[in-house]
Parts: structure tokens; C-alpha cells; sequence
């Protein structure tokens, strides 16, 4: 019977970016989030894998040196934790100026040091991760703000702790709700979730690792956070990776945006909860 289970749950989380979408969170060491990748540290974690199978948003990536994602996930009983290692051919704010979408002039506006909810958190090389503990849904309604359900987003060079210029975390949507947004930025400034970055050396892509706390980012039910002792659970999960290169390679898209791939979901649904793939937490390692 552990046999049995150890395959499916193989099977399962092999299935990235693919139909059924199932990853499995198992139980590992806490790693250090520092934004490097050091030996053994991911071993006991489940592998995440993209994106030319993922869903675009924007212009297909055709060619995993353009872009290319390597990620991972488990947990340690109070934390979930995601690390990704991205193959980017260019880097923007980087290896190209700063520029700024005519969509939004202020993509990039900070007041008093702070992000502002007219920003465009996700504008530049960035991940998202979506989230749905409770795993419910009345309809095609997306993200709430809250521990029942969320969008974080990581930035490669802008965050909430470090400004313009230092990647990290970034309130993402509905960034325009001032309850949301007040949510997110508690979780930041608090260290309930926190998140680094680190170019590779010599360029051409990134890594990212994050740390989300099981209280108060993942509430399964009206005041209860997951934790082992609730036993194995699903929940909704959906991730993104977006590549903002120069105006000419997003010429015709939204913000000029080169590449932004959705592990699950539509092209204009992925942020709906219905759309999400699945996770599920595991109180035990089979």
C-alpha cells in the first residue's frame, strides 16, 4: 500500500503543466531563504517544471534559452516554501533600460518609499504564485485578498522592503483594494511571507526562493491555518512567470510584455479560481 502511494504520488506531481496539474508539498528541511541554491538544500522537495507547456498570456516561448523555468516546493509543518531557477535571455532594468508601458506611466511609483495601488507590481522579470486554501469558488471570481485566497508577486528589481532597484515581494491583486492591499503589505512588512532574489552569475536568468507562513497565508477554513495535524489537503494553486524584454520583442502585447506562461488556466481565465491546479499539502512523506 506505501508503495502504491509513493507511485501515485509521483505520477501526480510529474503532471506539471500538463492535465490534471497536481504538485504535492511533502514535508522537508527549512531551507534559507537567501536567494541561493545551495547544494542538497531542494533535495526533498517536489519538482516544478516549465514553461513551454505552461499557458501564454502574451507571445509563446518557443526556445528554453529564452525563457525556462526550474522550480521546487515542500514545506516544514508551519512554512510552504518555493524556489525557482529561470533561464532568462534578458533581463530587464538589467540588460535594457527601465522603461515604462504607455499603459501606465506609473508602473513603477513608489511614495514615501512604498509601492503605491496604482503600480504595476508585475511590470519587469517577475513570478507570481496564486493561492486558494479554502480550494472553493461560487463562479469565475478570482483572488479575494486574504488568507482564503491570494496573489503575491516577486519582482526581480523592485519590491515593498527594497524600493526600485532591489528585487522581492510586491502586493499583487486586486492590488486597487485597499483591504487587500493593506493585507499584503502586513504579510511583507511582518516577514508572514518573504522572498529573495539573486541574478546568476553572469546573467542570462535569475533565482528566486520564498517563504509563505502557514499562519496567516493559508487558511483553509474561517479561522483555521493549515498545519500537518489537519491531515493531508488540497488546495488551489496557480503560478506565473512573466519576461518583460524590450518594447520591440512585446510589440502588439499588453504593457509590451514578452512572455508571461501560467502553469494552469485559459489565456484571459488563469486568474479565475476555477482555473487553478492543485497542491496538495502532505501532513507525511510516504
Amino acid at each position: 500500500m506505501r508503495l502504491a502511494a509513493a507511485i501515485s504520488f509521483l505520477i501526480a506531481a510529474s503532471c506539471v503543466g500538463q492535465p490534471p496539474q497536481v504538485l504535492n508539498a511533502f514535508p522537508g528541511k527549512t531551507p534559507k531563504i537567501d536567494g541561493i541554491l545551495s547544494p542538497g538544500e531542494w533535495a526533498d522537495a517536489t519538482p516544478i517544471s516549465g514553461v513551454l507547456d505552461w499557458t501564454h498570456t502574451f507571445s509563446p516561448t518557443t526556445d528554453p534559452k529564452d525563457l525556462k523555468l526550474q522550480g521546487w516546493v515542500k514545506h516544514d509543518g508551519k512554512r510552504l516554501y518555493f524556489a525557482f531557477d529561470i533561464d532568462d535571455d534578458i533581463l530587464y532594468g538589467i540588460d535594457t533600460p527601465r522603461w515604462l508601458p504607455k499603459e501606465n506611466p506609473q508602473a513603477h511609483e513608489f511614495i514615501d518609499g512604498k509601492p503605491t495601488r496604482a503600480a504595476f507590481p508585475w511590470f519587469g522579470d517577475e513570478m507570481e504564485i496564486l493561492l486558494n486554501p479554502s480550494n472553493q469558488w461560487k463562479g469565475d471570481e478570482s483572488v479575494e485578498g486574504s488568507g482564503r485566497s491570494w496573489q503575491m508577486v516577486v519582482n526581480l528589481t523592485k519590491s515593498r522592503l527594497g524600493g526600485v532597484g532591489k528585487g522581492g515581494l510586491l502586493e499583487g491583486e486586486p492590488r486597487r483594494d485597499p483591504k487587500a492591499f493593506a493585507t499584503y503589505s502586513k504579510w511583507i512588512d511582518s516577514g508572514a511571507m518573504q522572498a529573495a532574489t539573486r541574478v546568476r552569475r553572469g546573467g542570462k536568468g535569475y533565482v528566486i526562493e520564498w517563504s509563505i507562513a502557514m499562519h496567516p497565508c493559508v487558511e483553509v477554513e474561517p479561522g483555521v491555518f493549515w498545519s500537518p495535524s489537519l491531515g493531508d489537503r488540497e488546495v488551489g494553486i496557480n503560478i506565473a512567470l512573466g519576461d518583460l524584454d524590450t518594447p520591440e520583442a512585446g510589440e502588439g502585447n499588453f504593457g509590451n510584455f514578452h512572455h508571461e506562461e501560467w502553469l494552469s488556466g485559459g489565456p484571459k481565465t488563469r486568474t479565475n479560481l476555477n482555473n487553478f491546479a492543485k497542491l496538495w499539502l502532505r501532513a507525511k512523506r510516504p
